[in-house]
């Protein structure tokens, strides 16, 4: 039978919070890095605010500007509300410049094409939520924004019916005066397409959301400390790929989002309020595949996805580890295809609020409490991993058992429950080939680039 100190985590509920406790710190210290996540995000460099500076009004400079020209900003603290209608026009502020809005308003307007706006402090816009003020509000295309650090604005920036912009190394946070709830988007897309945004760095915020908005390209960026960390509504064919979000509430919703690719992320420590890494509100044809979920509340939390049937979910090569559940299904589904995941050190594999998940495809998942022999060493358990449900009756009736998971009586009764069950137990799930010992398959077909 398989024995290995991974399985004995999960198999002794008795000392499970103490060893789950202990093993998350023993990862955090010894985990290779994610290798495609970068070191750094948001500025390339410092920005020096100016200080005693001269105080000038911007709009004049921008007014007297031709097409393609470049404005070199001297150190000093230019005020706004500024409206940049000229093409190709270029502000640098060679991280001495700051752009005041005065608490009127949006700072900037960008209502033209091909607008460059280079290592600025932009500051202090409106407050108010039904004009959102932004520190720029976008609405031209090839637009770039780029090392620019953006506070004390309601909304970071405003993406409105705009294509083919760069979004790139900024530091993006809201009103430091106000509450969670009250406070703007980091980054806001409506009606937005063929867009990137590369390498930003958005904290203290409400959330980073993305609406009505296709084609658009997420990169390297790292979102932490917001309500959620990417928020898709009614966005299709989107890429999310190499993130970090880390203590957020959520790290990524696809809501009503189609063919969504998202791979490379790292999500972690999400406990507060709904405390997932992915959730997926009746969306089809998305690919989940190597990112890693770690301790949070749930791993992926899945609500009738997909929602046509024919466009399967793939949720493929993830490690989920450290979690409440690994997985959360609000009803019971069918249509996901969920294989070669890592799947460890979880207090509950699955959780649900309906009968079972069995009609998934679950296929050569990696599973820690998985006890089985592998005679053929094809690394394929000889009999299929099945997961039922016992003790966790009780918390389906109230949730509040949960807080004694890993204590001595829910053991017993655990116990007991396999042992001679007063009830039936719910057959939650079936993995016809469980994996027996964990290999990174992508890791494996990958080649070599240094060689």
């Amino acid at each position: 039978m398989k024995r290995n100190p991974a399985h004995h985590y999960t198999c002794c509920t008795t000392c499970n919070g103490f060893r789950f406790l202990l093993l998350l710190t023993a990862w955090l210290f010894t985990a290779p890095s994610f290798a495609q996540i970068p070191d750094s995000f948001g500025n390339y460099y410092q920005l020096q605010e100016p200080e005693n500076a001269d105080t000038m009004a911007l709009q004049p400079l921008i007014d007297a500007a031709s097409p393609g020209d470049t404005l070199f900003l001297k150190p000093a603290i230019y005020t706004g509300p500024v409206v940049i209608a000229i093409n190709r026009l270029v502000i640098e502020g060679s991280g001495k410049a700051a752009i005041d809005g005065m608490s009127i308003s949006s700072v900037l307007f960008i209502e033209a094409d091909s607008v460059q706006i280079l290592n600025c402090v932009i500051r202090n816009s409106g407050g108010l939520h039904d004009k959102i003020n932004s520190g720029v509000t976008l609405m031209g295309n090839y637009n770039t924004i780029e090392n620019c650090r953006i506070e004390e604005c309601l909304f970071g920036i405003d993406v409105h019916k705009s294509q083919h912009n760069k979004i790139i190394h900024n530091d993006i946070s809201s009103l430091t005066r106000r509450s969670k709830a009250l406070k703007g988007d980091a980054i806001r897309f409506w009606w937005a397409q063929f867009n990137h945004v590369i390498g930003n760095y958005w904290h203290d915020s409400r959330d980073m959301v993305v609406w009505y908005s296709a084609q658009n390209l997420f990169q390297e960026n790292k979102g932490v400390g917001n309500r959620y960390g990417i928020h898709f509504m009614y966005s299709h064919n989107n890429r999310i790929q190499d993130n970090l979000l880390e203590d957020n509430s959520v790290g990524v919703f696809l809501m009503y989002s189609e063919r969504t690719i998202m791979s490379g992320n790292y999500i972690i420590g999400n406990h507060r309020g709904s405390g997932m890494c992915i959730g997926m509100k009746e969306t089809s044809g998305n690919q989940i595949i190597n990112n890693k979920l770690i301790y949070s509340t749930q791993g992926i939390h899945i609500d009738v996805s997909p929602y046509v049937l024919e466009q399967i979910n793939t949720i493929a090569n993830n490690e989920i580890a450290f979690c409440g559940s690994a997985f959360f299904f609000k009803t019971k589904q069918m249509g996901n295809l969920i294989k070669n995941n890592y799947i460890h050190n979880n207090l509950q594999q699955i959780s649900l609020e309906a009968t079972t998940e069995r009609f998934n495809d679950w296929d050569n998942n990696y599973w820690d409490d998985y006890q089985g022999f592998d005679k053929n060493g094809d690394n394929i358990g000889d009999v299929p991993y099945k997961l039922y449900s016992y003790v966790e009756h009780l918390w389906d009736f109230n949730k509040n058992v949960q807080f004694f998971y890993g204590a001595p009586i829910l053991a017993v009764l655990d116990f007991l429950e396999r042992l001679a069950p007063f009830s039936q137990p719910k057959f939650v799930l079936e993995d016809k080939h469980p994996m027996y010992h964990w290999v990174d398959n992508m890791k494996e077909n990958t080649p070599d680039k240094t060689q």
